[in-house]
């Protein structure tokens, strides 16, 4: 482990930004704050520059084993870090499906040996897998994924009795895809019923409505209040389900939290017109009175975490028409881009940014050591220059799929260097890839 010495930054954590070095030694963050004269093997000249904890995404779809044609863990790891993501958690709708101990295990395997970024991997429930769920590691697994909506092979879980049982009966966090499945299909039948195949893309969110969500996430929400349950709601995208959630409560104190994702806050369902199936996904991108709800949402602490839900398809696959092509958007490089976007529009804070994409995470998720710039803890570290310009396109982007729905995009605001359990991973343009990430630990 090189011992490495950031100079002059602005340090973002715990909620303030002072101005000064942090030292980081053997992994771990030694020194934060003040000016640091120490021997060191690599100095970083941070001066003008945002430092802040690596970003912890609690929902990516990195499509290994069985869809790596899209995506793989080493391809989209990488794309992480040079975004500034230093970790994930990673959802088990692959090929297999990651519902028993033996493929849960397999990913680990993998991601050790090449996720340049810090890794878990939920578990995945269905409807009949319930004594392999409770086999799950609470301290090495990230926590319970449950499909309370469309998904593919097995993973929809949508009986009742079923989910009672595993409310009832794990300690450990569930988190939930809440979009109820027979509003869906009505609603799917409706539009066939008038366009045959030829659906127009723009109603989508009509047929993955808010009534929809709303049905699925306020059985979530009961289901939890009845059985005490661990609950974290993913991928919030309707004003309607906001009433479900509360910000009285301090966020390590809440039994039940929520995310919103970074497409949900900055598309809206007029982007239809021009970005088509490229922003399809699920739960749908929806109109500009949902997208206008969610970010003050986000600000009053009604909702917890900012996450992706990284989840890449070829630009053939997304080619297709509306019932054929597949849900989902790349956008792990980019998401801090995004909501640098908005600092710099006045809509949010620096600080705030941090709390929700890297504070927030750690609290929510228990991750051990992470999530903060804090002496004693890992040394997950990105520094973030607030005026480099660039523009998302093809000759930039990491991910296997090689697009965005962000390209021709000019971004304010560009991570500069990464570091990852102390070791420098990224550094002005370069991807270094000699030592790998770590695996989460949670308390």
């Amino acid at each position: 482990m090189k011992r490495i010495l950031i100079k002059e930054g602005k340090i973002v954590n715990n909620g303030e930004i002072i101005e000064g070095d942090l030292f980081i030694s053997h992994g771990r963050i030694e020194k934060v704050g003040g000016s640091i004269d120490t021997l060191s093997d690599k100095e970083i000249d941070a001066s003008g520059q945002f430092v802040m904890p690596g970003i912890i995404d609690d929902q990516v779809h990195f499509r290994e084993p069985g869809l790596t044609h899209k995506a793989d863990i080493y391809t989209e790891a990488k794309a992480a870090v040079v975004g500034g993501t230093t970790s994930f958690m990673e959802m088990p709708n692959t090929k297999p499906t990651t519902t028993t101990q033996v493929e849960l295990q397999k990913k680990y395997d993998v991601a050790a040996m090449k996720s340049l970024a810090n890794y878990s991997f939920f578990m995945g429930a269905t409807n009949d897998n319930l004594e392999e769920v409770l086999k799950t590691d609470p301290n090495q697994v990230c926590g319970i994924k449950v499909f309370m909506g469309s998904s593919t092979g097995n993973m929809l879980v949508d009986n009742r009795t079923t989910l009672e049982k595993l409310f009832a009966s794990t300690e450990m966090l569930i988190a939930t895809h809440c979009e109820d499945e027979a509003t869906i299909r009505n609603n799917t039948a409706f539009q066939q019923h008038i366009y045959g195949d030829n659906i127009p893309i723009h109603l989508h969110p009509i047929i993955r409505n808010e009534e929809g969500c709303y049905l699925s996430s306020s059985m979530a929400v009961e289901l939890a209040k009845k059985h005490g349950t661990r609950l974290h709601i993913l991928h919030i995208s309707s004003k309607d389900e906001l009433a479900l959630f509360t910000n009285e409560t301090p966020l390590f104190q809440k039994r039940i939290t929520a995310e919103v994702c970074v497409h949900h806050l900055y598309f809206n369902s007029d982007q239809y017109h021009t970005l088509g199936t490229k922003i399809k996904c699920n739960p749908a991108i929806k109109n500009v009175d949902h997208q206008s709800a969610l970010l003050p949402a986000l600000l009053d602490d009604t909702l917890d975490i900012i996450a992706t839900d990284h989840a890449p398809h070829t630009i053939v696959e997304k080619s297709n028409g509306y019932l054929k092509a597949p849900s989902g958007l790349p956008l792990v490089q980019h998401s801090l881009n995004v909501m640098l976007d908005f600092y710099h529009q006045g809509k949010i804070s620096m600080e705030k940014i941090v709390e929700k994409m890297c504070h927030a995470p750690a609290i929510c998720f228990k991750v051990k050591d992470r999530g903060f710039l804090n002496e004693g803890m890992h040394a997950d570290v990105v520094v973030v220059d607030p005026n480099k310009q660039f523009t998302v396109s093809k000759d930039n982007i990491y991910y296997k799929c090689g697009w965005s729905p962000l390209e021709g995009k000019t971004f304010k605001g560009q991570v500069t260097s990464t570091i990852v359990s102390g070791y420098l991973a990224y550094h002005n343009g370069m991807v270094n890839e000699q030592q790998k990430g770590s695996r989460l630990e949670f308390y």
